[in-house]
């Protein structure tokens, strides 16, 4: 068996290195400093209650957003009510929909329940939506 090349040199196996991050046409989030906030809002207004016709930012149940160097996204917020219907998937929705945003390589969401939401906290958009001036 012939192993020599074209020019008498031993063929050598060509070896190439791949990584995910450097596949053309990646996915994989890539951190880029602090995301956009405007974008987190704007991927959390996406979300709406299915009960009332208002996304989720605008009825005031989003308390806090965390933007961190390296692509997380910590967010706290809170349901209309503690038996909430929706209580299982709202975070999930908008934990799904922030890790869209990119620059994000992952979100956290937690629910917490102080203090209390209470219609104060709904923007006039919301309110008007809602009949509620």
């Amino acid at each position: 068996m012939n192993t020599d090349g074209p020019e008498g040199h031993p063929e050598q196996a060509k070896v190439e290195s791949w990584q995910p991050d450097e596949a053309e046409g990646s996915t994989a989030p890539v951190a880029t400093g602090p995301v956009d906030e405007d974008a987190i809002i704007a991927a959390i207004a996406t979300v709406h209650d299915p009960e009332i016709p208002v996304n989720i930012y605008e009825l005031g149940l989003i308390y806090a957003i965390d933007l961190y160097d390296d692509g997380r996204v910590k967010i706290e917020m809170t349901l209309t009510a503690p038996n909430c219907p929706s209580a299982q998937e709202l975070p999930l929705q908008v934990k799904e929909a922030v890790e869209k945003v990119p620059g994000v390589v992952a979100a956290t969401v937690d629910v917490v329940w102080d203090p209390p939401w209470d219609m104060s906290r709904m923007s006039d958009e919301a309110r008007l939506a809602l009949n509620m001036f």
